[in-house]
């Protein structure tokens, strides 16, 4: 099995969690406990989980971490957004990362589904 390094979905999904990082390094210090500590996490949780399912010893348990990873992609986007409405971040800067978000849902998806297909024919 590839390395989860030379993933692209993996790859994409850390810079995106470097840039969600610089980005609410602006945001105000109350919000430390607050959004910052909860978008962080969330977009920490994506590569996170796409590592940690390449190790796992069955494709079954793969896909589960995907999904798990698709899970806290999609809690990004809302984060960043209720950012952008509480004046936090520039619109066009939080555009460009729910951009590069809905573009990683599409690779980790298809990815999922990949390892899905896998799954159904020898690793039940």
């Amino acid at each position: 099995m590839q390395r989860f390094t030379e993933l692209r979905v993996w790859q994409r999904s850390h810079a995106l969690a470097l840039d969600v990082y610089r980005l609410t390094a602006t945001f105000p210090a109350a919000e430390r406990f607050g959004i910052i500590s909860q978008v962080r996490r969330a977009v920490v949780s994506i590569a996170s989980n796409i590592a940690e399912g390449a190790k796992r010893q069955s494709r079954r348990e793969y896909v589960r971490f995907l999904n798990v990873a698709e899970g806290s992609l999609a809690e990004t986007e809302p984060l960043l957004r209720l950012s952008r409405d509480l004046g936090f971040a520039d619109d066009a800067v939080v555009g460009e990362l729910i951009k590069e978000a809905e573009d990683i849902s599409r690779m980790l998806h298809g990815f999922r589904q990949a390892v899905e297909r896998r799954v159904e024919g020898r690793d039940l």
